[in-house]
């Protein structure tokens, strides 16, 4: 695998391999990686020829008295699982190399819906942080595809509007969510739950789980299922930042008659901000 850590580099790697017809996948990520981001890789290479990488922990999308100081780096780690998947490429570039001009006269990419609602609410400016930085990483790396996992599902939803609007040509690739054995999402986050947390922390899978459930069987009292899903969580010990049943393309709420939803949810432990969330495609009534 090779290592670049400038842009100048990485094109010209890039314009080898596409002088030779190859397909180029990416998978953008902010490194602390595990097996979740290397499934990621893997829907890369089943889909491109030549796969990308990058690891950038982007300062931009973090909020005031957010963990980007102490957001794990791991960097040595990194490389070594993404060899074990037989990445090609790494790009891992500081903050001067992306940000030149320095971040307060960065151009920013701002999207005018989805981005303050649900994560958006709780963390203004994030998304802004995020579009920003993928359309430079896409302008960079030029991809034909780029995966992205459903676990951060508003993330892919907003990055999938900014490829349109923008007209991006890539085509973005959802990669599964991966659960530990007990269901709880893989997250780099995960390893600011504590040993007393750990045994509890499903409790926000179960809760969406019992909203699913609850729906299939016909209930359509949203609000209702939404109360009952936050109380769960709140017996359990956490605090909750959002429940919501949403229409899964335009995160607006749910109405009745929608038959594509996906439930969402994000809770605080005492050191980490967990989200999960479960899609739930329904029947049309005839």
């Amino acid at each position: 695998m090779h290592v670049f850590h400038h842009i100048k580099s990485l094109r010209q790697a890039l314009q080898q391999a596409r002088s030779e017809g190859k397909r180029i996948g990416f998978v953008p990520t902010m490194g602390n990686l595990h097996q979740a981001h290397l499934e990621l890789v893997k829907i890369a290479q089943s889909q491109a020829d030549f796969v990308v990488a990058s690891i950038f922990v982007n300062r931009l999308q973090f909020g005031l008295n957010e963990d980007w100081d102490r957001y794990p780096r791991t960097l040595d780690a990194d490389c070594e699982k993404l060899r074990s998947v037989q990445c090609d490429v790494l790009f891992c570039p500081d903050e001067i190399e992306m940000y030149p001009n320095g971040m307060d006269h960065q151009a920013k990419v701002i999207l005018p819906t989805m981005a303050d609602v649900l994560c958006g609410a709780s963390r203004p400016g994030h998304f802004t942080g995020v579009t920003t930085v993928v359309s430079k990483l896409f302008n960079i790396v030029q991809p034909d595809i780029a995966v992205f996992g459903l676990k951060d599902y508003q993330q892919l939803a907003i990055i999938r509007r900014m490829t349109e609007d923008l007209c991006f040509p890539v085509q973005l690739v959802p990669g599964p969510i991966v659960r530990e054995a007990d269901g709880l999402a893989m997250s780099s986050r995960n390893s600011f739950i504590t040993a007393e947390e750990r045994g509890r922390v499903i409790i926000l899978h179960q809760s969406l789980l019992h909203m699913a459930t609850a729906i299939e069987q016909g209930e359509r009292d949203f609000k209702q299922l939404e109360l009952q899903a936050r109380a769960q969580i709140e017996a359990a010990g956490f605090r909750v930042d959002y429940v919501s049943i949403c229409d899964s393309k335009s995160l607006q709420p749910a109405a009745h008659d929608d038959t594509s939803l996906r439930l969402l949810g994000a809770m605080y432990t005492q050191g980490a901000r967990l989200i999960d969330n479960i899609a739930l495609e329904l029947a049309a009534k005839v």
